[in-house]
């Protein structure tokens, strides 16, 4: 199975992805910024990457503009519940920027798991 990231400043989310994740077999790594993310795929590639949108430190849609300049083949997945102003357009700029797919919060860990196998998912992420 894959190894996969998730970057999310909300701790029960990233449980929770963990959780659905590892008992669909996959590896799990978890991030609470887009900072961390990127420092944790830097060291140790992972073979997919789930970000939210709407974090402190640094936003997802920087945080993929970042990794698709480092890491071009590596797929990364959206997520957002659309903020305080529930506004999921961000999702669809998320798609612009090179995610694979955007996943509305709150989601069904079916959805997530079916989102996770339908991604490209490449050996090995390299950099450029």
């Amino acid at each position: 199975m894959a190894r996969i990231l998730v970057i999310d400043d909300d701790e029960t989310v990233r449980f929770t992805m963990d959780y659905v994740l590892k008992s669909g077999g996959h590896e799990v790594g978890l991030a609470p910024n887009g900072k961390e993310g990127l420092r944790m795929q830097r060291e140790t590639p992972f073979d997919l990457v789930i970000t939210d949108i709407m974090m402190p430190e640094q936003d997802g849609i920087e945080t993929i503009r970042t990794l698709k300049a480092e890491f071009p083949r590596l797929p990364i997945i959206a997520m957002s519940g659309g903020g305080q102003t529930n506004n999921l357009d961000y999702l669809e700029m998320a798609r612009t920027f090179g995610a694979v797919a955007a996943i509305p919060k709150p989601f069904l860990p079916e959805a997530l798991l079916q989102d996770v196998g339908l991604a490209a998912l490449p050996a090995a992420p390299t950099r450029h």
